[in-house]
């Protein structure tokens, strides 16, 4: 009977542990970008346009801060997250913490019923509360300041990190700009873009170090940096 007893009781528990399958866990940043950035737009400090269809989500999310109230600041986020599972199923103007003008100019969102899970809502908004955030942004914008303040060639070598290879005199392990520079004449300024961008590959017999390429940097930077270049031996290296 005891044996009986046992093997219910280990049936019982493998049969529990193979039904209870662990919540999976979402990514609030990437179903952001999924499901809202169609309409919203999602950069911190948010990027102005024309014609805008809806409110930045920087801007949703901060107006929500600020409107929706708690004594307790653990629970701030729960009645901000509750909100937004429940509007963006059932919108309406009475619920929203818009004002009159922003409702006149962007309407009310219509309801993505079937389109969101609330479990997916409950991942973005949670993304949202954590990453829209004051603090953030004043970093991030104090970031964009320091780095305007910067000539391009300083900003482009702390960002692009070309001083690993490359001195502005000296010869590393990779020639000095100012001997590409040295090398290189106006006519060679597509070339050179080229090189930037693509990267490139025995171009220098004394340096083995392959160019990589970087396709990441902006147009306006890469020709930046080309015409820096050029100039140097004109200006004298700095």
């Amino acid at each position: 009977m005891r044996k009986l007893y046992l093997a219910l009781v280990t049936l019982f528990v493998i049969v529990g542990c193979g039904d209870s399958k662990p919540k999976q866990k979402l990514d609030g940043e990437e179903l952001l970008y999924q499901k809202c950035s169609k309409c919203h737009n999602l950069d911190m400090p948010p990027k102005s346009y024309d014609n805008e269809v809806a409110p930045s989500m920087m801007a949703v999310t901060f107006h929500l801060k600020d409107f929706i109230k708690s004594n307790n600041p653990s629970e701030h986020e729960i009645k901000i997250i509750n909100f937004i599972k429940d509007y963006v199923i059932n919108p309406s103007a009475s619920k929203s913490f818009c004002d009159k003008k922003s409702l006149e100019s962007y309407g009310v969102m219509p309801s993505q019923k079937g389109k969101v899970t609330t479990d997916e809502l409950e991942a973005i908004a949670h993304y949202m509360y954590a990453n829209y955030d004051n603090k953030k942004m004043l970093k991030i914008m104090a970031e964009k300041a320091r780095l305007a303040r910067m000539s391009l060639y300083e900003r482009v070598f702390e960002q692009q990190r070309c001083t690993n290879c490359h001195n502005i005199n000296k010869d590393k392990v990779a020639p000095s700009f100012i001997n590409i520079s040295k090398r290189y004449t106006i006519k060679d300024r597509d070339s050179l873009i080229k090189s930037i961008k693509d990267g490139s590959k025995g171009k220098w017999k004394q340096f083995k170090l392959i160019m990589p390429p970087f396709k990441k940097m902006s147009n306006k930077d890469i020709e930046g940096m080309a015409d820096w270049i050029l100039k140097l031996k004109e200006n004298g290296a700095k």
